[in-house]
């Protein structure tokens, strides 16, 4: 049954059912359509726009420790709720940012979010401001940046409160210009219910 259809029949049947029975959707309910779409992901990360500035935090962030990573992700933390942001503004500010910005909406909503993570799985750019800086600790990166260039993860679909989409988090690999190297990984929130 279409994404739509399937929708449409829980929702005459009441909120809860509907409720109880999308919360058991996992990524895999939409594997094919959000294979089908991550060449398209794949396209624009060879874009010099995206290695260059992994590339060159991993450079700047070579040296960081743990602690150091820590102190950092609680920084942006602290800083969603606050109204001066340097670091989230830094990041915001960059060119890949703008970059990841445009592709998003290119899409017209399909992508809800992207994000591009440095071999340490700390942000480097991003269409929005995510909920941490530091991705290091979960599968969207250790999935995908210590896996290997072929690696692809797919999340659970889950209901997003900032958008009241239902998505799944694409992660992939980002690879060097060897087609092998891999120096960061990206994530995309795609609204599921526009895939095709």
């Amino acid at each position: 049954m279409p994404f739509k259809s399937k929708m449409l029949a829980l929702l005459v049947m009441g909120p809860a059912v509907f409720l109880a029975d999308f919360s058991v959707a996992r990524a895999n309910d939409f594997e094919q359509q959000i294979e089908a779409y991550a060449p398209k992901v794949k396209a624009w990360l060879s874009d010099p726009a995206v290695i260059d500035a992994v590339k060159a935090q991993n450079a700047e962030n070579a040296n960081l420790t743990q602690a150091d990573i820590d102190k950092l992700d609680t920084e942006w933390r602290a800083e969603t709720s606050a109204s001066d942001k340097p670091l989230i503004d830094k990041v915001l500010g960059r060119d890949l940012s703008k970059f990841l910005r445009q592709k998003a909406d290119e899409t017209e909503g399909l992508i809800t979010e992207v994000f591009v993570m440095d071999d340490k799985g700390l942000n480097v750019g991003q269409s929005d401001v995510t909920s941490d800086y530091w991705q290091g600790d979960e599968d969207k990166w250790q999935k995908t940046f210590l896996v290997g260039a072929s690696a692809m993860h797919l999340s659970e679909v889950e209901l997003d409160e900032s958008t009241q989409t239902y998505q799944s988090q694409l992660s992939l690999p980002i690879v060097d210009a060897d087609g092998s190297t891999v120096i960061g990984a990206v994530t995309v929130g795609l609204n599921v219910e526009l895939l095709e």
